[in-house]
């Protein structure tokens, strides 16, 4: 559920609002550091950079790609991991170095063909509020900056790294009326 951040000086979008807005996402695009991962970042004495994912999130962005709604990455940082991630969850949108997310977003307007409001976004540092603001469900996980909080339509429970992506992508499945059917779809295998 929504959470109340009438706490923060504003309140949550009531439930079903979240998902008559869901009914027209067509892509969810996400931050990774923080979001995808708990934000930490570790190095090797080689300096190797490593990252840990959660696999309910990787699922759920392989049940919201079957469902029809694409997925990709916007991030400020670098990294192979997340190429590598990227790669395994068939994202078709990643755009690592993006030091001007707004531009990276503009990119993938233009390419898919969608209007702002069909595009969702999960964004947890000051870097995200360019897009937090201009999407159609803004997204945030529990261990978002305040102002991120502030900005997005829907906090997550989960924090970054630890099923937030999951709890999206499940709030998105609902509104479109799909996590019943998808789940069946597993419990009868």
């Amino acid at each position: 559920m929504a959470r109340d951040k009438s706490q923060e000086g504003k309140p949550a979008l009531e439930r079903r609002v979240i998902f008559e807005k869901s009914k027209d996402i067509k892509i969810l695009l996400l931050d990774v550091d923080g979001v995808l991962t708990d934000g930490t970042l570790l190095y090797s004495s080689t300096g190797e950079e490593s990252k840990s994912f959660h696999t309910q999130d990787g699922f759920g962005l392989r049940l919201i790609q079957e469902a029809g709604i694409e997925v990709g990455l916007i991030t400020a940082r670098n990294s192979e991991v997340v190429a590598r991630r990227s790669r395994e969850l068939k994202m078709r949108y990643v755009h690592q170095g993006a030091t001007n997310k707004l531009q990276a977003f503009q990119e993938i307007i233009k390419e898919s063909g969608y209007l702002p409001f069909e595009i969702g976004y999960m964004g947890d540092d000051w870097l995200d509020l360019v897009l937090l603001s201009r999407v159609g469900l803004a997204f945030a996980p529990a261990n978002a900056v305040k102002a991120v909080k502030e900005a997005a339509h829907y906090v997550t429970a989960q924090s970054g790294g630890q099923g937030a992506v999951r709890e999206v992508c499940d709030l998105l499945l609902e509104g479109k009326g799909l996590l019943t059917t998808l789940l069946q779809k597993y419990t009868n295998k």
